[in-house]
């Protein structure tokens, strides 16, 4: 089943948690409906782009509006494709919601159990990895590119979750809107990274067009990778929206050469009390 419910023409939802858990926002923007123009129209959540940061500001304050979380309460990152995870704390709160400069530095993943608080990352083709722990109310976004996902940045949140006594079978995944295998063309170096990632399994998450040319599917390599962390497959959603393919939603840095527009990723507990 398809884990992500266009509620609006701005963003998808993760419709299931958020029926079965009250006070989760969780999603992923489109690129609809904001007050960018040119390359980054509309709705453009990336300050690192070279996107006005007067309408950066105004489509990040209008998601706020709309999901109903303010803007103060949000964190963000400098995102370099590495494997950096955090624990967010609510003193954390603002960094990187209105500015580049005031981001997380070199952090691909946030993860925290209090609420107030809203993880946000930035992609136009990566995978965001959501992550939640209902039983310790602990939740968690992942920024998967090629490297952050070769290099196991999935699995190394379900340690960073070991470390405060969660077991695997107790987290649940999302893997999100990103390119597809059709979409994404890779070379020798890269399957190298994946193979050595995947040693001991069979099927491999690609399929070779010609020597030295391969579609990689990201998605599923970061499921596999998840399952090899312990993670129970029936606790893991993979969505089947495509970044590349659905063009009229979302931004795609392979298909638009580089130019464009970055999409939101959000995972957070609404306050029930101050």
């Amino acid at each position: 089943m398809e884990p992500f419910a266009y509620n609006h023409q701005s963003y998808f939802l993760i419709k299931n948690w958020m029926e079965q858990y009250p006070g989760l926002a969780a999603g992923i923007t489109t690129k609809i409906g904001g007050s960018s123009t040119g390359v980054y129209e509309d709705f453009n959540m990336g300050f690192h782009v070279g996107d006005q940061l007067d309408a950066v500001c105004s489509n990040r304050s209008q998601l706020a509006d709309l999901i109903q979380f303010p803007l103060k309460s949000w964190v963000g990152a400098e995102q370099t494709h590495d494997t950096v995870i955090r624990k967010i704390t609510k003193n954390d709160r603002g960094k990187g919601s209105d500015s580049y400069d005031s981001a997380f530095k070199g952090t691909d993943g946030f993860y925290t159990n209090e609420e107030g608080i809203l993880l946000t990352l930035c992609y136009a083709d990566c995978v965001p990895l959501f992550f939640i722990s209902p039983i310790h109310r602990m939740i968690g976004a992942a920024h998967a590119g090629w490297k952050g996902t070769v290099n196991g940045i999935a699995r190394k949140m379900i340690e960073k979750w070991g470390e405060e006594g969660i077991p695997p079978n107790e987290i649940f995944a999302v893997i999100g809107p990103s390119i597809c295998e059709k979409c994404y063309i890779v070379n020798d170096y890269v399957i190298n990274f994946v193979e050595n990632t995947l040693e001991d399994v069979e099927k491999k998450p690609y399929n070779t067009i010609k020597e030295g040319q391969y579609t990689l599917d990201l998605r599923k390599l970061n499921k596999m990778i998840l399952l090899k962390a312990g993670i129970p497959e029936k606790n893991i959603q993979v969505t089947k929206l495509c970044s590349s393919c659905d063009q009229s939603e979302f931004f795609s840095h392979r298909r638009d050469q580089g130019k464009t527009g970055r999409m939101l990723s959000y995972i957070g507990w609404k306050e029930t009390s101050e």
